[in-house]
């Protein structure tokens, strides 16, 4: 038997596949043994917050996101509408694009958040005992610009994925 849910099982396993490395993110934040706590890092905003929003993006747009957008792909296939052609090519374009431009946002702000509230914490707690602005002059304004353009990569995947979805949804049959 062939079956139908070809994209809503792409997805949805990049949705596993991603929730795989989101529990890979979060046990650094209960490990009590990590100097400087990721706990600790979150907690003290400034550059930590980059870290927050980092961890809570990739879970929200890398794996619910994600596996939402499958279950939309397995209500159309679930209908018998078929993904071939121009709109496979398209399907794979929203898959690859969100997921790479999801897992770099998210993962990019996790990582400058780190080390970023790291520098700022005194040697004591682990950290080098830098100032905000030492910080913010010399690394976090370097992950701008890959942020932008990862922001702008994940987008690009989820206006190509609308366009897909909705060509499918206003496909007569």
């Amino acid at each position: 038997m062939e079956n139908k849910n070809v994209w809503s099982n792409r997805f949805l396993i990049a949705a596993i596949i991603q929730s795989i490395f989101a529990v890979a993110w979060t046990v650094p934040i209960v490990d009590p043994y990590l100097k400087p706590s990721v706990a600790m890092i979150m907690a003290a905003g400034s550059a930590g917050t980059w870290f927050t929003v980092g961890y809570v993006l990739y879970i929200a747009v890398g794996v619910l996101g994600v596996a939402a957008t499958g279950l939309v792909y397995g209500h159309f296939e679930s209908q018998g509408k078929q993904i071939k052609g121009f709109r496979s090519a398209l399907a794979w374009l929203h898959l690859i694009l969100l997921n790479v431009g999801a897992a770099a946002v998210g993962w990019g702000l996790m990582i400058a958040g780190y080390f970023g509230e790291a520098y700022l914490l005194p040697p004591a707690e682990g950290g080098r005992g830098l100032t905000a602005e030492q910080v913010h002059v010399i690394y976090l304004s370097h992950f701008i610009t890959p942020m932008g353009i990862a922001v702008l990569v994940a987008a690009l995947g989820v206006f190509i994925g609308a366009i897909t979805l909705l060509s499918i949804a206003l496909e007569r049959q």
